[in-house]
């Protein structure tokens, strides 16, 4: 069995989260496994990542679920057609990988009117960008009240 030191957390994160919000969609993409297939080989592709394996579930009445898995980590988008609505996930480990640019794909792809985007660093994060997320979040809390 191998053991691993404790405590030994490496000093720089060891990848990127991409939280992508897409707004306004058209309905038709947004129920299409067949396109959302398409959408996360080519992101993967955008990414610079290797796709391993991928699947899709379609959901009755509407929506889909769709998830790539990478060798750098995975790609994952939930589809609410009836509110024009997308939720992905993108994290990618490495330093080649370029998940930014697949969130810029998808926007295009599936032509959303509006989008948002949170990147946040995986690992051991830097006291600056600690106090950056915990003041975003203190942010967030108060406008939800």
């Amino acid at each position: 069995m191998q053991s691993y030191p404790v405590g030994d957390t490496p000093l720089v994160p060891v990848g990127r989260h991409c939280i992508l919000e897409l707004y306004d969609c058209p309905t038709h993409l947004l129920n299409n496994p067949v396109f959302i297939k398409q959408a996360l080989e080519e992101a993967a592709k955008v990414a610079k990542s290797t796709l391993l394996s991928e699947v899709t579930h379609h959901f009755e009445p509407y929506g889909v679920t769709g998830l790539a898995l990478l060798a750098e980590s995975h790609i994952s988008i939930h589809t609410w057609p009836e509110y024009g609505y997308i939720a992905v996930d993108i994290f990618t480990c490495g330093e080649h990988a370029e998940p930014e640019k697949a969130c810029k794909y998808l926007v295009q792809a599936f032509q959303a009117s509006n989008h948002t985007l949170l990147t946040l660093p995986r690992g051991k994060l830097s006291p600056e960008i600690q106090k950056r997320l915990e003041d975003s979040l203190v942010l967030q809390a108060a406008a939800e009240r």
